[in-house]
């Protein structure tokens, strides 16, 4: 029996598609803050941390810089993992993806 199709090349074509809009997220930046912008975190959509800022007067504080480039951080990956998402459901024609595919 014979298919009308090749599922492994369909399989290859969806790879390579995927492949594809992962290196145009990941040329995409976006940026995370925290304290009203005294710690800034720039990630990439390949959820990697491409620069922190961190406001002088943040200096103060060791515990409270600490917490806020956490909570920087974890907003710039957020938002990282949001153009990917974004991305790969373009991809699929609207379908939704399951929560923490990407991430």
């Amino acid at each position: 029996m014979s298919f009308p199709f090749d599922p492994s090349a369909m399989l290859g074509g969806l790879q390579q598609q995927m492949g594809a809009l992962k290196a145009q997220a990941a040329a995409e930046e976006v940026e995370g803050q925290a304290g009203g912008g005294l710690v800034r975190v720039v990630a990439n959509g390949g959820l990697e941390i491409v620069s922190v800022s961190i406001d002088p007067s943040a200096a103060e504080d060791t515990e409270m810089l600490e917490d806020l480039v956490v909570a920087a951080t974890n907003d710039a990956i957020r938002r990282a993992q949001q153009i990917l998402t974004q991305k790969m459901s373009g991809m699929l024609g609207g379908l939704p993806l399951p929560p923490g595919l990407f991430g």
